[in-house]
């Protein structure tokens, strides 16, 4: 179990509890969740990396204590 921290850059930062497993549109519903958006509308970015969601965690080299941006589309 990793915790992942998102920033919207307004304010706000969520800590997510997941797995390396997950997929990025796993985790986005995890976050999705705790925000109350929708998480079709939820864009995560590394610097100009936009992540996919049929990619895991894992494969992005996401890890435990990792910042990530949160965007709304």
């Amino acid at each position: 179990m990793i915790e992942v921290i998102c920033n919207d850059r307004l304010g706000k930062k969520i800590r997510v509890k997941c797995l390396p497993s997950d997929t990025i549109g796993d985790f986005k519903k995890l976050l999705s969740l705790q925000i109350g958006t929708s998480w079709e509308k939820i864009t995560l970015k590394k610097g100009y990396q936009v992540f996919k969601d049929h990619i895991t965690l894992e494969d992005y080299e996401i890890n435990d204590g990792m910042n990530l941006e949160l965007y709304y589309s």
